[in-house]
Parts: structure tokens; C-alpha cells; sequence
């Protein structure tokens, strides 16, 4: 840049020649001058300010940007790629109906080794056997003084565990805080519960996943950081479930059951206030899963669920209670019971020989085959399915545990006449206990449809309506009958007024169709108090034998029957249910003159 002098000789030359001041020229100049610089440096803020601006709103753009995706998306826990960055852990309580807890977190600690900070690996290996039998000293020498950094040992560490190694004294020996789950019941429930496993992991944290159980059905709800504070409450009552486990495993044992279920739920709601699968498992130290074999040979095989089975007879209330739904019968009307019933090449027998003709009622106490088929035909296998189907018979049992997607029902491939007679008495359709339970469940209660469901909610509103009061008041003095007069005698608890029904279906074989002689599902499906019932039980016992006579006996009556009697007699005073006398049909008087 050239500079204008401030006093140019020209001009001061010029100016002395017209007798004017050269001082003026120069403060001429030097307010030019002045007023240059002042504008330059006018520009230069102003364009310094523009791009502070322009910077400013680029970053308040993509801070604006990023709280508006925030704010769009689920809460999740915080996730990390960096190596030792915190994981987070927490989960949140499982707890009853009352609050108790059925699952809980549990402070411990991680066992690792660095190899390269070790001072003796043999006398740390020798040491580390003697704590953890399961350990191999020879895979740990190896490990210990070859070339590797890091290596787990144990993910988690009982506080005497960890003392233990703590006295071993070897500095590269260390221990990582970690959160673990605890079932603080054991095997109580552990078919609900499910379990967990470690997800990622890292030196100082590792997530906790649900791998089965409830625990995995709500793993989204336990694991989000916004309700880690809020224990998920289910509707089991730790009470009840302890005492229907007991009973129920005693009941197994004396009836050399090879497994057992048991469904207790709350006939209005369907919240299921107990459910027991046997054998069980603990969550805390779960097992592998099967590699070989029957699944169902498996502990960790959920029998109240998975157990897809022919419920055998438990079945017959289902036609009957259509039949009169429909107006096609009355609780009284006779029904053709004459045995065997020829249908094409296939024969239909009873049990017993109960004669040409039964009533209605008496078809359901005397469980007889022949007659609830003959009901069958004349409802049609177009109806018959679709009030199953209203029953939830046609599709996996909703509940909030993962294994529920394997309940689904087996229908057969053809409904034909001969299908809508076999499954009126329980053979033919497959379904598990739970969807039994809520199948009576909604013929006892009124004819209101019942959800199953482990999640307590107390403004849980009734299900549409299946069948009518009328009908389901007869349906449950009928399974009242069954029990005072038919094949569930040995199911009365006084002062409980149980009514049921019983089932014993041959088991199929796994391999080659047919099905076994000498092995049954027996079941025995009861409402009570039977005139006005608040709770639905299903026992189903998996190849049962009673043996206290001289002959060997399996079915239901003699096996499953009593030891639901049992269930029923210990859960009532729980449930808080008081005994009550119940009223006997007044003697006939007759008037009679001197």
C-alpha cells in the first residue's frame, strides 16, 4: 500500500503561491487519513463478528439437531465401544403381588489374572484349584506363563470366595466390582423367572440380559434406566406359590409321576396367583440347555406352558356348556349313551357300560365319551372350532414369559365329524394346561372371557362374554356333581365346595405315532368354591402310577385328583378364603293328617 504524504510539496507550493496556509493541507491529510483507517477497521469487525455468528449458529444447529433426535427416541441405557468404559448394570426388583422379592440385584466381584504381573503362576495356580474345584490346574499353568495379557477366571465371587483368593497374595490376581442377579427364593417360581446371563462385559461392569422366563419376555422393561427404580410386580403370591410346590412335588413323588404342573389362577381376571412346572431348576446356578434327548426330560421344560398335551376328558364341559349355549340341550335332557358308537370303521367307547341313555348332567359326572360325542355331533365342526377358538384354544397362550410362544396348540389337519367327536372328549387337539385354565376360568366365572397373565393390575377389566350366566351357573353345578357324585370324589375339602372335572389321555409316543399302554397325561381341572368361584386350579401329573392298592392305577381320579384336593386345602386360608358350611337340599315334608 502506498501512503499519501501528508504535506505533498506540489500542494504546498501551490497553495504559498495563493497566499494560503500549507498547515491546512496537512490536517486535510491527516483526517483523511483518520477516517481510512477507521473505516478498514469497521470492515474488519464487522466481518469478523459475521463469521463468530456463522460459527455460533452451526453449533447451536447441531446441538438443537441432536436434542430433537433425543427427544424422538426411546430411553435406552448408555452404550460404549471404548475399552473399560462403564456399563451400565442396573436392573430393576421382580417382586409378588405383595411386594416380596422374587429377584433382585446383588453386589460381587469378577475374578481376572495378568499373566505378566504375576510373580509365582504355579503356586497361584495350585491355589486357585483348591478354591475352584471346576478349574483345571494344567490349562491354568499354560495360560499363566505364556503370552497372553488378560484372562477371566470367575465372573462372579462369593465374599469367602474372593477372601480367598484376596490371601493368595499374587498381584496379578485382581478383582473387577460387578452387579449380579439374585433369586433370593431359589427354585421358588423358577420357571417364571427364567434367569440371566451376562451380556457385555468389561473389567469393572457387565450387563445383565434376561435369558428366559419373565426375565427376558420384560427385559426392555427391567433394563430402561427411567424404571430401574420401579419393581416389576407380577401376580404370583410368594405364599401360595410355596405351598403349591411343596404339595405338588410331595403329590409327584408319591404318585411316581415322571413331572407335574400346577396353574392356579383367579377365575375372573386370569392373573395367575401360582404356577409350579416339576422338576425345576434354580435361576441362580441355571442349567445348560439339553443337547440330546426329550426336551420335556429337560428341568428347564416349562410343562404349565409348553406342555402341549390331550387333556383327555377335562375337555367334555366345553361341548356341553356350547350344547346349552345354543339351545340345543338343558342339563336334563337325555342323551344316547348306547356303547360302542359306530362311526365308519371307527368305534367310540366308554369307560363303563353307563347304559342306553344318560341326562346331560350325568354325561359330565359319569364322563361319558359316547354321550359328549353325540352333543358334538349335533353343534357341527364349523361351531365347535369357532367357539374353541373364542376360547383361545386356536393359538399360543398369551403370557409375559418367553415360553409361551411354544404353546401352540396342535389342531388336526382335517375337522372333520370324526375330529369334532374325539375332541369333544379331549383327544384329537392338543393344548397346554394354562390354556385349560383359562378355558374353565371363563365357563365358571359368569361366561366372560379370561387372558392369562403374571402381571398384577387391579383395574383389570373383564373379557367379552362367551356364554351366559344362565349357562355357566349350570356348568358349574354340573362340576360341582362331578365331584360329590362322580369320578372326583376324592376332590372334596370341606368347607370349599370344589367342583372339577377329570382327564386321562394315553400319551403319544414320540416316534411312530400310537401311543403308549401303560402311560397317561392325567388332569384334573376344579373351580371353588364351586357356587361362586374365585380361583381356578389345573394339576396335570406326566405318567403317573398309584400303587397303594393291588392293582396299579393312573388314572385321574385316583392320581391327580388328590393331590389337587391337598393344593386346595393348604392355598385357601392363604387366599383368605374362609370355610363355609354349605347348605344341603331340604328333606321333603309332607303333610300328613290324624
Amino acid at each position: 500500500m502506498i501512503r499519501t504524504p501528508l504535506r505533498p510539496l506540489a500542494r504546498i507550493l501551490d497553495a504559498r503561491n495563493r497566499g494560503e496556509n500549507p498547515d491546512a493541507i496537512e490536517r486535510e491529510n491527516i483526517r483523511l487519513r483518520h477516517e481510512e483507517m477507521r473505516d478498514r477497521a469497521r470492515r474488519r469487525a464487522e466481518g469478523r463478528l459475521l463469521v463468530l455468528a456463522g460459527v455460533f449458529f452451526v453449533a447451536f444447529s447441531i446441538v438443537g439437531g441432536r436434542m430433537a433426535v433425543l427427544a424422538g427416541t426411546e430411553p435406552s441405557e448408555p452404550t460404549t465401544s471404548v475399552a473399560g468404559a462403564q456399563i451400565f448394570a442396573q436392573r430393576a426388583d421382580i417382586v409378588d403381588r405383595e411386594g416380596r422379592i422374587l429377584a433382585t440385584n446383588f453386589d460381587t466381584h469378577s475374578l481376572y489374572a495378568q499373566p505378566q504381573q504375576m510373580i509365582d503362576p504355579e503356586h497361584a495356580a495350585d491355589k486357585l484349584v483348591e478354591i475352584f474345584p471346576d478349574l483345571d490346574r494344567a490349562r491354568l499353568i499354560k495360560d499363566f506363563t505364556g503370552q497372553r495379557k488378560f484372562l477371566w477366571i470367575k465372573k462372579k465371587l462369593s465374599p469367602e470366595q474372593k477372601q480367598a483368593v484376596h490371601d493368595i497374595g499374587e498381584p496379578g490376581l485382581l478383582f473387577g466390582p460387578r452387579e449380579m442377579r439374585l433369586y433370593p427364593n431359589g427354585r421358588l417360581a423358577a420357571h417364571v423367572l427364567g434367569g440371566t446371563s451376562f451380556g457385555r462385559e468389561g473389567v469393572h461392569a457387565a450387563e445383565l440380559v434376561g435369558v428366559a422366563g419373565i426375565e427376558r419376555h420384560q427385559d426392555a422393561r427391567l433394563r430402561d434406566p427411567a424404571q430401574a427404580h420401579e419393581p416389576l410386580r407380577l401376580s404370583l403370591d410368594l405364599s401360595v406359590q410355596a405351598a403349591m410346590e411343596r404339595v405338588l412335588l410331595g403329590g409327584m413323588k408319591i404318585m411316581n409321576a415322571k413331572g407335574a404342573a400346577g396353574i392356579l389362577m383367579d377365575a375372573h381376571t386370569g392373573e395367575v396367583v401360582a404356577v409350579a412346572s416339576l422338576p425345576d431348576f434354580d435361576p441362580n446356578d441355571r442349567p445348560a440347555l439339553p443337547t440330546s434327548g426329550s426336551p420335556s426330560d429337560s428341568p428347564l421344560f416349562n410343562r404349565a406352558v409348553q406342555g402341549v398335551y390331550e387333556l383327555g376328558s377335562t375337555f367334555k364341559i366345553f361341548p356341553v356348556a356350547q350344547a346349552l349355549e345354543l339351545g340345543l340341550i338343558n342339563p336334563e335332557t337325555m342323551v344316547n349313551t348306547k356303547s360302542p358308537m359306530q362311526w365308519g370303521k371307527f368305534r367310540i367307547r366308554d369307560f363303563k357300560n353307563y347304559g342306553p341313555e344318560l341326562s346331560v348332567t350325568k354325561v359330565i359326572v359319569k364322563s361319558s365319551n359316547v354321550g359328549t360325542a353325540r352333543i358334538a355331533l349335533d353343534i357341527g365342526a364349523a361351531r365347535q372350532r369357532e367357539f374353541l377358538d373364542s376360547l383361545g384354544f386356536m393359538a399360543p397362550v398369551q403370557l409375559e414369559i418367553a415360553e409361551a410362544s411354544g404353546s401352540t396348540p396342535l389342531l388336526p389337519k382335517n375337522w372333520s365329524d370324526l375330529s369334532t367327536m374325539t375332541i369333544s372328549y379331549g383327544h384329537g387337539l392338543s393344548v397346554s394346561p394354562m390354556h385349560l385354565a383359562a378355558g374353565y376360568a371363563t365357563i365358571a366365572n359368569g361366561g366372560r372371557r379370561v387372558t392369562p397373565t403374571l402381571l398384577h393390575d387391579p383395574a383389570r377389566t373383564p373379557g367379552e362374554r362367551i356364554i351366559s350366566e344362565k349357562t355357566s351357573a349350570a356348568m358349574r353345578e354340573m362340576l360341582r356333581h362331578v365331584v360329590t357324585e362322580g369320578t372326583a370324589s376324592l376332590g372334596e375339602v370341606p368347607g370349599y365346595a370344589v367342583g372339577g372335572k377329570t382327564g386321562t389321555a394315553d400319551k403319544p409316543k414320540e416316534r411312530g405315532g400310537g401311543y403308549y399302554k401303560d402311560k397317561v397325561i392325567s388332569t384334573f381341572a376344579s373351580i371353588f368354591p364351586a357356587h361362586d368361584p374365585k380361583y381356578v386350579l389345573v394339576v396335570t401329573l406326566d405318567e403317573p402310577v398309584e400303587t397303594s392298592g393291588s392293582e396299579a392305577r393312573r388314572t385321574a381320579g385316583w392320581t391327580a385328583v388328590p393331590v389337587a384336593a391337598e393344593i386346595i386345602r393348604r392355598v385357601a386360608p392363604l387366599l383368605g378364603l374362609r370355610p363355609e358350611i354349605e347348605p344341603s337340599p331340604l328333606a321333603a315334608i309332607s303333610l300328613t293328617s290324624n
